[in-house]
């Protein structure tokens, strides 16, 4: 299902740490990273943050700029981003300053959670909403994006929530700030606790000086495993996309770009229809062709395409879907089923899992990998 884009935003210390054990919160930020942080914040249709950082700093969660929050509203945005919190438990303080500011609020906690959250917050007007027996951060995720219209999720912390989101695959970005100083007490809290992290190294968008803080931007880059979507899944879909619109237009075949990528995040090789001048290409087998035959990476790779594999084509022997299976591929992401223009009841994905792989289709990337097409779609 569709996910909101989620950035995580934290600042820490130089020895990466989030506050020091000192009775106050301490100010890792100067003021010029607080205006950018605020900047981010009025960029975003929601905020999130742990019931532990309500206990422990009684954040506000604002849009601070007068002028920020009339731009929302001019673009016909609430003043203020919802704003939500996790709480397996459902205790939570009623008089937190949390549900007293700013626009809604809304609460995910498990079934358990639920009631004791109802009960405890009677004053403000706040949503609760329960995802099972566990706290399910997907069903978080979604029901934000399907139900609230949440498309960026701005999470400022815990440690506890970007360790959870991160290690799920979940988190597009990391948003950190580190600040110029150590705190070197081993009991502080980190931003990021021991966990089960993607592997491989993460691509570096951006660093700039903000003040006296570093900003640093990363995105993941390793694919998921198995038929559940990470957020670099969504990435390297939408770089297939791109590719799609790279093809020449053609009139007796679909545009269709394919990025091979390594279980760490390397990216193997990319393709496009029609590329090199063969008219007849299609973009897996042009990406494909590119790896040496045998590479051990092939094994553990994902294979993002466009367009579903195809499973039947009249202009060479081996379908894509074959060439994949072939190459030792055991996991495909895609966003647009081959619909019949060219080849009745094509079943490239079908195909794919009679033979032991993965597939994990992305509808909400339909539109991108139809948009170089629509000329043969409105033909059919």
């Amino acid at each position: 299902m569709p996910h909101p884009y989620v950035l995580l935003s934290a600042a820490v210390s130089l020895d990466g740490f989030l506050d020091d054990t000192g009775p106050e919160r301490l100010l890792l930020s100067g003021p010029a990273d607080f205006d950018r942080v605020d900047e981010v914040r009025a960029s975003s249709d929601a905020i999130l943050v742990g019931a532990g950082t309500i206990r422990s700093d009684n954040p506000r969660l604002l849009v601070n700029s007068a002028e920020r929050r009339a731009a929302r509203v001019a673009a016909g945005r609430p003043a203020y981003p919802l704003k939500v919190t996790v709480s397996g438990s459902g205790d939570l303080d009623p008089d937190a300053q949390f549900w007293h500011t700013g626009g809604e609020k809304i609460v995910y906690t498990t079934d358990e959670g639920a009631v004791r959250a109802t009960e405890v917050l009677r004053g403000p007007a706040v949503d609760v909403v329960a995802t099972g027996a566990e706290l399910d951060w997907r069903a978080v995720l979604e029901h934000l994006h399907d139900v609230r219209g949440v498309r960026r999720l701005m999470v400022e912390g815990g440690g506890r929530v970007h360790t959870q989101l991160m290690g799920q695959g979940l988190a597009d970005e990391l948003q950190l700030a580190v600040a110029p100083l150590f705190v070197g007490q081993a009991e502080a809290p980190r931003l990021f606790g021991p966990g089960g992290y993607p592997p491989g190294r993460m691509r570096l968008v951006e660093t700039r000086a903000v003040g006296d803080v570093v900003l640093i931007r990363y995105v993941p880059t390793a694919p998921g495993t198995g038929a559940l979507a990470s957020a670099a899944d969504r990435h390297w879909l939408g770089v297939a996309c791109e590719l799609a619109a790279l093809c020449p237009p053609s009139r007796t075949a679909f545009s269709v770009g394919a990025v091979v990528v390594a279980a760490d995040g390397t990216e193997l090789a990319r393709g496009h229809s029609r590329e090199g001048g063969d008219p007849v290409a299609h973009a897996e087998e042009a990406a494909l062709a590119k790896i040496a035959a045998g590479d051990p990476r092939l094994a553990s790779a994902t294979v993002y395409s466009s367009l579903e594999p195809c499973a039947r084509r009249a202009s060479r022997p081996a379908p894509c879907a074959r060439l994949i299976l072939d190459a030792g591929v055991r996991r495909v992401v895609t966003a647009w089923r081959e619909p019949d223009t060219f080849v009745a009841g094509a079943d490239g994905n079908g195909l794919l899992v009679a033979a032991g792989a993965d597939v994990v289709v992305l509808p909400e990337f339909e539109e991108r990998a139809t948009a170089p097409n629509r000329h043969l779609l409105g033909a059919a």
